[in-house]
């Protein structure tokens, strides 16, 4: 298990954890680092790390080893999660002016743009099938970076492509959606929703 932490009141840094239990080992890079996704081999790890300023996505062995940096736009790439077959990374990249879903090959390369609507889109998250890729979406604005506290839609789009279609709505933000979410058969997906702030 991978995790990402804030416990010493720094900068999120990130840890694995034995499924059978132990102690956390801290994965050597510098904070604030952001786990988000294994490869399906189980041997990389991809996150979210700021460097400079900039958000952007990287890769590093579970064995350990340098970071590899997959992005490079201004602004923020985020979210990366693998296909099933390890041969993409979808992720969330506002550097067109509007939070939407992205995906590249596994070294960075063939950045393209997957959804260009008007909504804000965020944590795209590939079904163990392979068939589908499932995404968080709102209308508000951000302020920031990351998605603010509001009404949300979880949508679905064939990963040949195609138009999205809605499957949920709730009121959430950040954290709702942010790491692999699909059970193994494909069936069923997890989020979290908030309780808004009277």
């Amino acid at each position: 298990r991978s995790i990402s932490d804030f416990t010493n009141g720094g900068p999120s840094l990130m840890y694995l954890l034995p499924v059978g239990g132990g102690s956390p080992k801290r994965v050597e890079v510098p904070g604030p680092a952001y786990w988000h996704s294994w490869s399906p081999d189980g041997q990389t790890l991809a996150y979210c790390a700021a460097r400079q300023g900039n958000y952007d996505i990287y890769t590093i062995p579970v064995s350990g080893g340098g970071e590899t940096r997959l992005t490079t736009a201004p602004g923020n790439d985020n979210g990366p999660d693998y296909t099933s077959d390890g041969q993409w990374i979808y992720f969330h990249s506002d550097r067109t002016g509007r939070m939407q879903i992205w995906r590249m090959r596994t070294d960075g390369s063939n950045q393209e743009q997957v959804t260009g609507d008007a909504y804000y889109n965020w944590f795209p998250h590939p079904s163990p099938d392979g068939r589908w890729i499932v995404f968080l979406s709102s209308r508000a604005v951000p302020a920031t970076g990351h998605p603010p506290d509001g009404d949300y839609f979880l949508r679905l789009v064939p990963a040949a492509g195609g138009t999205p279609r809605e499957i949920a709505r709730f009121f959430g933000g950040n954290g709702s959606f942010n790491i692999p979410c699909w059970s193994h058969d494909s069936t069923r997906i997890a989020y979290a929703t908030f309780e808004p702030v009277p």
